[in-house]
């Protein structure tokens, strides 16, 4: 056997996992769970800054912006599962 040929084949099942795609299922979970992460994290530091408004430790224009952001992120996550609601509905009409 060849010594190019071997190293070849190397290179070649070394780089093939990073070649490989990945399937849709992983990508899909992957996504959705950095989305999920991020609300939950906006709501979290809403409520944070909420209780320092509160109790004196954060001003009133921190309040604002981070009711603003909670509120936004909110909205957002309605009109994801409004539109996700939507499309299993348009499936369900589907003839069979």
């Amino acid at each position: 056997m060849d010594i190019r040929s071997t190293l070849a084949a190397q290179q070649y099942a070394a780089t093939r996992p990073a070649t490989a795609p990945k399937t849709g299922a992983e990508e899909a979970a992957s996504g959705f769970g950095q989305l999920a992460g991020d609300f939950a994290q906006t709501l979290r530091q809403g409520e944070e800054t909420a209780k320092a408004a509160m109790t004196g430790g954060a001003d009133s224009h921190a309040l604002v912006q981070a009711l603003a952001q909670t509120e936004l992120a909110v909205e957002t996550a309605v009109t994801v599962r409004d539109k996700v609601v939507e499309a299993y509905q348009e499936i369900l009409r589907m003839p069979v």
